[in-house]
């Protein structure tokens, strides 16, 4: 009898008996995969047959050529969810992605002058105009953005900043080690729970550069507790001729009137930070503002001066995308269509709206074998590090049945992410899209119990 393993089939003809439902490279790689598994299987005494289906072909490889970063549907309620990407662009921001990324642009030629131009100059109206400050930048993020500032007014010099503020951020990203890598030289006033004037007052030397005030954006401090206001910090700062930062993190530029109807703890504005008088604010784009991931500087123009011109401003500068999508949805804010960014709407949707969501979406779902499909009333969150005290009142599909496990695996397995919460699959609508429900239903609706 002649050996099984004689039989297995060439890479080339088990390739072509898949199809050409995928590239050509991942047909053939899925066939070498899978005739060293059956030859090894053969080998072991685990198998006795050779054939290998041109389907199976078929599938690893569609599996192959999936890119690494694929869209999910969001059915956790976090709104700005880091690991699944933070803020959605708006569509303003996506069609400005599209038109700027098809072909040539104007990043850095002026195109009245016939000469050189800079990127740093297509946001600073615009930035100037939302927040009030008299120059501004725009870096590729946040902690880019903490780094460039402390660096261009402080290097080598000390810092002061209150205990209660040296905050770590996503990724053991500690504020302590941001001073050392801007080579400033940190030096902590008041407690944990209390800081007061005096102790920045006391605390300043001929070597003191900046006082530096950081937002807690994702923790908070309650009970019996004391800070110094931005407009004290301005003052102390002034007073000593001192320049004084402040790291708003999440960056809301939305007015504190609109916050309240949402039902959210108040958040600083930008503008109004601004409008202490510091001499540089930075904040993200990707959180509360709802943009593409980006940090912002807004300032004086002597302090945005320095950090323009800082060296380290070649490594954090922006590219041509970032700029197009925050443009955009900058754009949206000073024409007060708040509604178009999906963040902010998504922050807004009231009660009876996640209700009636979330009624339909169960509704579509249907009856399922073996599975209970039920309304649930929950609490999403903010997220991306910003307002941490905020529960918002949302609504959910609660599934039950063949383990919370099993479901969330299946449900993951088809790039939908939920949350699992009293052994039972909740699908918070406060973050899904209108067209992610028929991708919803029919991930559900191929569940089996078991």
């Amino acid at each position: 009898m002649p050996s099984p393993l004689s039989q297995l089939p060439a890479v080339h003809v088990l390739a072509d008996a898949a199809g050409d439902g995928s590239p050509r490279w991942a047909l053939v790689e899925a066939a070498r995969r899978l005739i060293a598994e059956r030859r090894a299987a053969l080998l072991a005494g685990t198998a006795t047959d050779a054939a290998i289906e041109g389907t199976a072909v078929a599938r690893l490889a569609a599996e192959l050529a999936r890119p690494a970063l694929r869209r999910v549907i969001n059915a956790t309620g976090v709104v700005l969810h880091t690991n699944l990407g933070r803020a959605p662009l708006a569509a303003a921001a996506r069609a400005a992605i599209d038109e700027i990324a098809g072909g040539y642009s104007n990043l850095e030629y002026d195109l009245v002058k016939g000469e050189r131009g800079s990127r740093h100059d297509h946001l600073r109206a615009l930035l100037r105009e939302l927040t009030g400050a008299e120059d501004a930048i725009v870096v590729n993020n946040n902690a880019a953005a903490t780094v460039l500032g402390l660096a261009a007014l402080a290097t080598d010099q000390e810092i002061i900043v209150s205990r209660g503020e040296l905050i770590e951020i996503g990724g053991s990203f500690r504020l302590p080690e941001i001073l050392r890598l801007s080579r400033g030289i940190l030096v902590e006033v008041g407690t944990t729970n209390k800081t007061h004037p005096r102790d920045y007052t006391a605390a300043i030397t001929g070597k003191t550069g900046l006082l530096l005030k950081v937002h807690r954006s994702n923790f908070a401090i309650v009970g019996f507790t004391s800070e110094v206001a931005p407009e004290e910090l301005v003052a102390l700062g002034k007073q000593k001729g001192i320049a004084t930062m402040i790291d708003l993190g999440s960056g809301a530029l939305v007015d504190r009137p609109t916050q309240r109807a949402w039902g959210l703890p108040d958040e600083p504005t930008v503008a109004e930070t601004v409008a202490s008088g510091a001499d540089l604010v930075t904040f993200s784009g990707d959180k509360l503002l709802g943009g593409p991931q980006a940090g912002i500087a807004v300032g004086t123009k002597a302090a945005i001066e320095r950090a323009r011109t800082h060296p380290l401003m070649r490594a954090f500068r922006p590219d041509k995308l970032t700029l197009a999508a925050l443009h955009a949805t900058l754009a949206l804010y000073k024409e007060r269509r708040l509604a178009e960014i999906p963040t902010l709407a998504m922050l807004g949707k009231t009660g009876e709206e996640l209700r009636a969501a979330a009624g339909r979406l169960a509704a579509a779902i249907g009856d399922v074998p073996g599975l209970v499909v039920a309304l649930a009333q929950v609490t999403s969150a903010v997220g991306g590090g910003a307002m941490p005290t905020s529960e918002l009142q949302s609504w959910a599909v609660a599934l039950s049945g063949p383990g919370a496990d099993a479901m969330d695996r299946h449900l993951r397995e088809r790039g939908i992410v939920g949350r699992i919460a009293d052994a039972r699959m909740l699908l918070d609508v406060r973050t899904l899209r209108a067209e992610d429900e028929a991708v919803i239903v029919d991930a559900v609706r191929g569940m089996r119990p078991g």
